[in-house]
């Protein structure tokens, strides 16, 4: 067991890190498919198409959190608004999901999406020309959040907004723009949201092998996420990122520019966040103004707290893991559930201070350490 711990925790450290991590991912994303498309339903090794669409939720969960670790973990910027991000993306994303629609909706209009006939519209808003091209909604669902959140960021970080004064602005960043999205007058299907999709790109979103596209998909930009991401943490923009985040004042005495890092990290951790609510949506199924909530941005916060923050693996093993269990909770106990995922957290808020990955990397060291002595008491 203490070898599975030092291994699990020296993946931080060492040089292939990135390449165990992409390996692991590759390999379970790759057995899944598989198990899907080439085994029969009635094999006991048959990965049922349910599972796919949660293991995909579960991994664009993943890369939300990595998003939140990145900005959090890395440079102390505790982010309670990043679903707005997210949502914003998803957004993008359904909305051209509904012009695929066509006349398959329930009123058969061509043109408007049915929520728009059922409140009596004469005509789609100007703000969706263009979504039935998939390549200018993409840049759509990644212009809008970096846009939101280089305004913000320049605005709050250069007025030297920090801490819970930052983390309550975000959050009342995130609350507004839900309650803007709940009203029908928006044009993007009020409380309801945006559902009822066919296809994407002209393959049928019910089809077997589109759900596991979209899922090997999400594994592969969460991959190329990662190894961007620890590209960055562990180049020279990384360090005195980290440097911001430990000594901000120190930082901005020597000569940098705090400010303009922080904006920058932002934008960037924004565009995660986006790109996960875009392949969210289609394998989900549908996306409404309850995805800006607080409380799932408070929920993510608890993810990358959970698997360990500051180290973007802990992040991706936390969203995974509390999803989980957040899964079996609620189907053990459905009326219970809330309590037992809230002993969790409390559990590991006490137990492991510093999340599952901070648990790994001490008894990585203390392994370390007693083999060190062992050596030197044996030569």
């Amino acid at each position: 067991m203490s070898s599975l711990l030092s291994k699990a925790a020296a993946f931080r450290f060492s040089e292939g890190g990135v390449a165990m991590f992409v390996g692991v991912l590759f390999v379970t994303t790759l057995l899944a498919a598989a198990a899907n498309l080439l085994l029969p339903p009635e094999s006991p090794l048959h990965v049922s198409t349910y599972t796919i669409t949660l293991l995909g939720k579960y991994l664009c969960y993943a890369l939300l959190a990595l998003a939140v670790d990145i900005v959090w973990g890395y440079c102390g910027i505790l982010s309670l608004g990043h679903c707005a991000f997210f949502a914003l993306g998803g957004y993008g994303m359904g909305m051209y999901l509904m012009r695929q629609i066509g006349d398959r909706g329930v009123y058969g209009n061509p043109e408007l999406p049915d929520f728009m006939v059922f409140l009596n519209w004469d005509s789609i808003p100007w703000y969706w020309q263009g979504m039935d091209q998939f390549w200018f909604a993409m840049i759509i669902v990644l212009a809008i959040p970096a846009i939101l959140a280089f305004v913000f960021g320049w605005l709050a970080f250069r007025s030297k907004v920090t801490g819970v004064y930052l983390s309550i602005m975000t959050q009342a960043l995130t609350y507004a723009l839900m309650l803007a999205f709940f009203r029908n007058e928006m044009g993007f299907g009020g409380n309801n949201g945006l559902t009822d999709f066919k296809d994407i790109l002209g393959f049928n979103l019910q089809s077997d092998r589109t759900r596991v596209s979209l899922f090997v998909i999400t594994a592969t930009l969460l991959a190329l996420a990662y190894v961007c991401s620890q590209f960055i943490m562990r180049s020279k923009l990384g360090r005195i990122v980290v440097a911001i985040r430990d000594s901000e004042s120190r930082s901005r005495f020597i000569g940098y520019k705090t400010e303009s890092y922080k904006v920058w990290l932002f934008v960037y951790s924004s565009l995660l966040a986006a790109a996960a609510g875009a392949l969210y949506v289609p394998q989900v199924g549908i996306i409404n103004p309850g995805e800006f909530s607080p409380l799932n941005s408070i929920e993510v916060v608890v993810w990358v707290a959970v698997g360990g923050r500051g180290t973007l693996y802990g992040a991706v093993i936390g969203a995974i893991l509390v999803n989980y269990a957040k899964t079996r909770f609620t189907a053990i106990m459905p009326e219970a559930w809330l309590f037992a995922l809230g002993a969790l957290f409390v559990w590991v808020t006490v137990f492991l201070p510093k999340g599952i990955a901070g648990f790994c990397e001490e008894k990585y060291a203390a392994f370390k350490q007693r083999k060190g002595f062992n050596q030197e008491v044996t030569s």
